[in-house]
């Protein structure tokens, strides 16, 4: 486990702001001790730093997790986020997107977002945001990218898209053994 380069801290930042914006300061720096950023096995932990020296007895070829993964870098080095990135992406997201029952679960199947399943859009949010979808009870199930402005989503069509899907609660059992 080790620290992140420049490049790769700049790339995870720019993942995390395109979601979280002005708010990746208080991810940064938190009141309750210092949380960090580490790369193992081409994933990227955040963790605070009690959890990072008690993992430093552990060998990294038997460490399998520290913290919480936020996600992983590609063959091609580029950074995406993974699902297990929802709890601290829902808590600080500047959009947010509530759908319907029926959105709800064409969403967690892994579908994109359409008009007919929206049930309300933050104001102001443009097009390509990073948006955190939530059902009618306020229940993070998911993330995505807005395929359209707040304002086109008033005009579009009853099938037009509205949210692009990047990741949802159902991956835990479709994509398990991904996941560790």
């Amino acid at each position: 486990m080790r620290p992140l380069t420049d490049d790769e801290t700049r790339l995870v930042f720019e993942k995390l702001k395109k979601y979280i914006g002005q708010n990746l300061r208080q991810m940064v720096d938190r009141p309750d001790g210092v949380h960090l950023f580490r790369l193992h096995k081409e994933r990227v932990f955040y963790m605070s730093e009690r959890v990072l020296k008690l993992s430093g007895h552990i060998p990294r070829k038997e460490l399998l997790s520290a913290g919480v993964c936020l996600g992983k870098f590609t063959h091609s080095r580029k950074f995406r986020l993974l699902i297990t990135s929802l709890d601290y992406l829902a808590r600080l997201a500047q959009y947010r997107v509530w759908l319907k029952p029926s959105g709800e679960q064409h969403f967690v199947y892994g579908n994109h977002v359409v008009k007919a399943h929206l049930r309300r859009i933050t104001e102001g949010a443009p097009k390509n945001a990073g948006v955190v979808v939530l059902n009618e009870a306020d229940v993070p199930i998911g993330f995505g990218v807005t395929a359209r402005s707040t304002e086109e989503c008033t005009n579009c069509g009853a099938e037009g898209l509205v949210v692009y899907h990047q990741a949802d609660v159902g991956e835990y059992l479709r994509e398990e053994a991904d996941l560790v």
